[in-house]
């Protein structure tokens, strides 16, 4: 008689409280091992006496309402607060929140910037919504027409709006006004060099190659200094050029040959087999690099296009050495103030996270689009 064999017992599993709630995690991730666990107490103990001193300092003993920092300091004595507890004086944020935003453009008329962005802003919602529009033909026309009106804001001296001359602008509204020319520009004109240096003209390709490796061998503060002092020097006598504007086209042009190289990539990576099927459609060059080829090789290099924005957000601050001040350089001219001498912590710190808070944004806004567009899945 045939015996039937007992079914094999499953081990025993621990409580589903260990296994899916918080005390899990913690297990799987942070005390999988002995050299795990020490490594997590290592990096709390860091962060014990790491982040609390620096809370310490940020919030529960900082004073946020002065005129200067002596009324800063008399806060502190009042509070019994003497030197190794002392803290921020964050009062340097509000008397001169102006400036980190403006720079020197008169008070009064600060209300164009507002405007000037706001403006921006609207027009750009239908970019990031579902809607049936020709978003490229759309951001196209974004380009050509708000440059224009922004201008016409910002440096006045039309339609009853008084000049504000450019070497009054500052603080972060600069930082936003390089970054984004910048940023427009450097997309367009790096896909056109990436195409050119791969173009079979060998004229073409030959400037292209010149153009990525004379301006990707030279640091953006070299170019700066030649867009602003030098170029002048090889003008007509009686032709100048804005200082702004010579930054701006020096900026574009530093970031349009390091977008140029990430775009290549791009283009490299498209198989072969997609230009000889666009080729056997019958397409011409910019037809099939138009709605072939570059909106896969664009898709490929998000990661890369982004990283570059955020270079080229922070970079921005080298336009102090031609004398613009953005957000950094005002917070260079704050620190000199006589009523506010010795808070560089301070100022700089509030500097360091504006450009952070961007760059963070961009990246972001970079990973969603990523997800959105599934870049990186595996095919």
């Amino acid at each position: 008689m045939a015996t039937t064999a007992a079914p094999a017992l499953e081990p025993v599993r621990p409580p589903v409280g260990e296994r899916l709630g918080a005390l899990g995690w913690l297990k799987r991730n942070l005390f999988n091992s002995p050299l795990n666990s020490l490594l997590t107490l290592l990096i709390l103990y860091f962060l014990w006496v790491t982040l609390v001193p620096l809370f310490e300092w940020a919030v529960l003993n900082a004073v946020w309402n002065a005129n200067s920092k002596q009324e800063c300091e008399a806060a502190f004595r009042a509070a019994g607060k003497e030197e190794p507890v002392r803290g921020a004086c964050w009062a340097i944020v509000r008397a001169r929140l102006g400036q980190y935003l403006y720079g020197l453009y008169p008070a009064e008329e600060r209300w164009r910037v507002n405007l000037g962005f706001a403006l921006l802003a609207v027009a750009m919602v239908p970019l990031f919504l579902d809607l049936r529009l020709n978003k490229l033909l759309y951001a196209a026309a974004l380009i050509v027409i708000y440059p224009p009106v922004a201008y016409t804001l910002f440096l006045g001296g039309s339609f009853g709006l008084p000049r504000v001359e450019t070497h009054l602008w500052g603080g972060l509204f600069l930082t936003l006004v390089i970054a984004g020319v910048g940023i427009t520009a450097s997309l367009p004109l790096g896909v056109l060099l990436a195409l050119g240096r791969r173009s079979e003209m060998p004229v073409i390709k030959a400037l292209a190659v010149a153009f990525i490796e004379l301006v990707r061998g030279v640091p953006l503060v070299t170019v700066l200094f030649m867009a602003s002092v030098m170029l002048p020097l090889f003008l007509p006598e009686g032709v100048t050029f804005d200082k702004l504007l010579r930054a701006l086209v020096g900026v574009s042009l530093f970031a349009s040959a390091y977008m140029a190289e990430v775009v290549r990539g791009g283009l490299q990576a498209i198989p072969r087999g997609q230009y000889e099927a666009a080729a056997a459609l019958g397409l011409g060059y910019w037809k099939m690099m138009g709605l072939v080829i570059l909106p896969q090789a664009l898709r490929l290099v998000i990661p890369g296009i982004v990283n570059t924005f955020i270079g080229l957000f922070k970079d921005t601050a080298l336009v102090l050495i031609i004398g613009l001040y953005d957000l950094l350089g005002m917070a260079q001219i704050i620190i000199k103030d006589p009523a506010w001498l010795g808070l560089a912590t301070e100022t700089y710190l509030v500097a360091g996270v504006g450009f952070w808070i961007f760059c963070f944004g961009m990246s972001r806004y970079s990973m969603a689009l990523e997800r959105k567009l599934g870049v990186g899945q595996r095919r």
